[in-house]
């Protein structure tokens, strides 16, 4: 049984809407990452933020649900509004799903009324504890669009929105769902970003994956949102894979091999050769040892060479959200409106690391093959040794 991504909604540092989006994207575009003041301590540090305007939450969902990480999914789910409406009519509320991988969801409001407690002995009156809920970004939506099928968050760190596009192709195949809303949400915070500062995983400049000068990561926001059913549509999900190899809470196996064993698995479910990927967007973080890893696990998969590029250094690391906007940077080139089929270009200052294995790294103007059916890898590796991969192609 095939599984479609037809329609998607997206925003992030490189824009609002697929459009812009993907024209910030293909030209390498890496000015949505600025200096931010106030998110810790000292100083300032670069972040990369969705510099738009979002649209308010209903007024009958505002009391428990108004918070950012709500309305920047609402942003991408407003950009597909009409076929997610369709659908419903089609299909029927209780008949679509709802899947959205977040980590932090509405954590910063959260935090900010634990403080007003710590401060004033009382709850503020804006404070819900819902912001902060897990499966609050699906719920959301549910009641924005008044459905009534199986509704839940997924979060498994940076897996999280990879995790929920194979869950959506699960209830598909189990006949629980005629579509799905799937994807992946998170927002800027303090609660991560002084926690990952803590880690001395972030670097206090623009990060550079696979870099000999790499120092760490550069968190971001945004919001993926794909609309999947059985029907066909501009681009499928032809493969997934996942693994989880729990060698440390926070580092990789050095040897990469939950991440081989994740590509692996995704390239038997697919049906495919490592030789038949036309394109790999990397999990390429800029930390030391994620590269380090995931560098020797491609070169151990790939042992041709895969095109392949990290576009975390336009967009920031977005943790849930990391898997689903990377996708829809797959469902992008697929889709190309330009009908170049391009590629998101590896944005770095070129550096590389001698104790790395060599990778072959996209350049801006680099694109599919002109014909023949594409195949497109896309790959996560969280905390605590979760791992996941996709394949999305042309639809056949």
């Amino acid at each position: 049984m095939k599984t479609y991504l037809n329609e998607l909604g997206v925003v992030c540092a490189l824009g609002a809407g697929k459009a812009a989006v993907a024209e910030a994207l293909f030209a390498g575009d890496d000015s949505g990452i600025r200096p931010h003041a106030g998110r810790l301590p000292w100083g300032s540090l670069p972040l990369a933020a969705a510099y738009v305007e979002l649209p308010a939450i209903p007024d009958a969902l505002a009391g428990a649900r108004d918070n950012r990480n709500n309305r920047l999914l609402l942003a991408a789910a407003r950009e597909i509004e009409a076929p997610i409406r369709a659908a419903i009519a089609r299909y029927g509320s209780e008949r679509i799903g709802i899947i959205i991988g977040t980590s932090t969801t509405g954590i910063d409001e959260a935090c900010h009324g634990i403080a007003g407690y710590r401060r004033d002995g009382a709850w503020p009156a804006d404070y819900r504890y819902a912001h902060q809920e897990l499966g609050a970004p699906a719920e959301c939506l549910a009641e924005w669009l008044d459905m009534a099928g199986p509704c839940y968050g997924i979060s498994t760190a940076c897996t999280s929105g990879a995790r929920a596009l194979l869950s959506a192709r699960r209830l598909l195949r189990l006949g629980l769902c005629d579509a799905v809303l799937c994807g992946g949400a998170d927002t800027l915070a303090g609660l991560p970003i002084n926690g990952f500062q803590a880690l001395e995983a972030l670097d206090v400049t623009r990060c550079q994956p696979f870099s000999r000068n790499r120092r760490g990561i550069n968190i971001g926001e945004a919001a993926a949102l794909f609309l999947v059913t059985r029907e066909p549509g501009p681009v499928e999900l032809l493969g997934g894979g996942a693994s989880s190899d729990a060698y440390h809470m926070s580092s990789p196996d050095p040897q990469g091999l939950g991440a081989q064993q994740a590509m692996q698995d995704a390239l038997r479910d697919a049906g495919l050769d490592a030789g038949e990927i036309d394109y790999l967007n990397l999990h390429g973080t800029a930390t030391e040892h994620n590269d380090a890893m995931e560098s020797q696990a491609v070169a151990a998969v790939f042992a041709a060479g895969v095109p392949c590029s990290s576009t975390k250094s336009m967009t920031g690391h977005t943790l849930g959200a990391a898997c689903a906007l990377e996708a829809a940077f797959c469902w992008l080139s697929l889709s190309d409106a330009r009908a170049e089929r391009r590629l998101p270009p590896h944005v770095w200052d070129g550096e590389a690391d001698p104790a790395l294995p060599a990778l072959a790294f996209t350049g801006v103007g680099d694109h599919l093959p002109a014909s023949g059916k594409r195949h497109l890898m896309s790959n996560a590796f969280a905390f605590g040794g979760n791992n996941a991969c996709l394949i999305l192609g042309d639809a056949t």
